[in-house]
C-alpha cells in the first residue's frame, strides 16, 4: 500500500524533470539572475539619492518648466548607465524629491535605451553598421521625450500610487541608516515583481514554437509587430538585446531596430516593476502607450535611417 503510494507520488512529480518544465525553469532562472544585478544598482542609487542628495538639487538641475524639462532628463539617459530594472526605483525617487513626473518617466525610458553600454553592445554586435547605432539612439530619446509629453498632456495624477516612504533626512536618524532602510524596501518591493515578470516571460518563451516567427518574417509590417511584441515577452535585458536582434537575421533591419527600442521600454519584467511602484492602473496604460510610440518612432526612424 505504502509503495503502490510512494509510486503514484513520484509519477505525479515527473513533470519536475519534463524537458519544457526545465527549459522554463533555465529561462526564468535566467532572466532573474541577468536583472538582478541591475536592479541591485538601481536600489543602491535610490538609497542613495533619498538619503544623501538635497531635494533642491534636482529642481536646480532640470528647467522649472515641466515641457522643456522632459527632453533634459530624457538626454541624461544618454550619460548614465543603468537597465530597466534599475530605472524604475530610480525615477520613483526622483518624483519623490520634487522632479516632474514627465521628465522622470522621459529619464526611465531613456536610461536604459541610449545608454553608453547599450550603445557600444549594439555597436560590436552590428559590426560595420554605424547607421543601426544612431538609429537606436535617435528612435529611443524620441520615444522617451514623446512619453514624458504625452504624460504632460493627458497623464492622470489618480493613476499614479507612489509607495509610502518618508523620503530625505529624518532629524536623529543617520545618513548611512536612512540609506540602509531606503535600499532595503525598494529592493524587496520590486524583486518580487521582477520574478513574476520573469515567470511570466519564460511561459511565453518556452510554450511559443520558434517557427511561428517564420509566418511573420516575410512581410515588412507584420515583421515589425511580431518583433514588437516579442520584445515584451522575452524580457531580455537591454545590454544583451542587441546580440539577439542580430541573430534574427530574418526579419529587416527596421523590425531588427523596433524589436531594440521597445525591450528596454516595455516587457513583462519592466511592466510587472512599474505596477509594484506606481499601481496597476498606471502600469497598463502607460506600458501600452509607451509600446505603441516606441514601435512608431522606432517604424519612422528606420525608415529614415535604414
Amino acid at each position: 500500500m505504502v509503495c503502490g503510494l510512494t509510486a503514484i507520488g513520484l509519477a505525479g512529480l515527473g513533470w519536475l524533470t519534463h524537458p519544457g518544465f526545465l527549459a522554463w525553469q533555465t529561462v526564468c532562472v535566467a532572466l532573474t539572475l541577468q536583472a538582478v544585478p541591475f536592479l541591485l544598482l538601481g536600489t543602491l542609487v535610490s538609497g542613495a539619492v533619498n538619503a544623501f542628495v538635497p531635494a533642491s538639487a534636482f529642481t536646480k538641475l532640470l528647467p522649472r518648466r515641466p515641457a522643456a524639462a522632459v527632453p533634459v532628463a530624457s538626454a541624461a539617459g544618454v550619460v548614465l548607465p543603468g537597465c530597466e530594472c534599475a530605472s524604475v526605483p530610480v525615477a520613483g525617487s526622483l518624483i519623490g524629491r520634487g522632479v516632474a513626473p514627465a521628465a522622470a518617466f522621459a529619464f526611465l525610458l531613456s536610461a536604459p535605451a541610449v545608454n553608453p553600454v547599450v550603445l557600444a553592445s549594439t555597436a560590436v554586435a552590428f559590426p560595420g553598421r554605424p547607421e543601426m547605432v544612431a538609429a537606436r539612439l535617435v528612435a529611443s530619446l524620441a520615444a522617451s521625450a514623446a512619453m514624458g509629453w504625452l504624460w504632460l498632456r493627458w497623464g492622470n495624477e489618480r493613476w499614479l500610487r507612489m509607495p509610502v516612504r518618508r523620503l530625505g533626512h529624518e532629524p536623529g536618524r543617520s545618513r548611512w541608516e536612512e540609506f540602509r532602510l531606503g535600499f532595503q524596501h525598494d529592493f524587496l518591493h520590486a524583486a518580487g515583481f521582477l520574478v513574476l515578470g520573469a515567470m511570466a516571460a519564460a511561459t511565453f518563451t518556452v510554450a511559443v514554437p520558434r517557427s511561428v516567427a517564420d509566418v511573420f518574417s516575410d512581410s515588412p509590417w507584420l515583421s515589425v509587430l511580431f518583433l514588437a511584441l516579442l520584445a515584451v515577452v522575452i524580457a531580455v535585458c537591454s545590454e544583451a538585446d542587441a546580440f539577439l536582434a542580430a541573430s534574427l537575421t530574418g526579419f529587416s533591419p527596421t523590425a531588427r531596430l523596433v524589436f531594440m527600442v521597445v525591450g528596454p521600454m516595455v516587457d513583462l519584467k519592466l511592466i510587472a516593476l512599474q505596477a509594484g511602484t506606481f499601481g496597476r492602473a498606471f502600469a497598463l496604460r502607460f506600458s501600452a502607450a509607451t509600446w505603441a510610440v516606441a514601435v512608431v518612432c522606432g517604424a519612422l526612424t528606420g525608415w529614415v535611417l535604414l
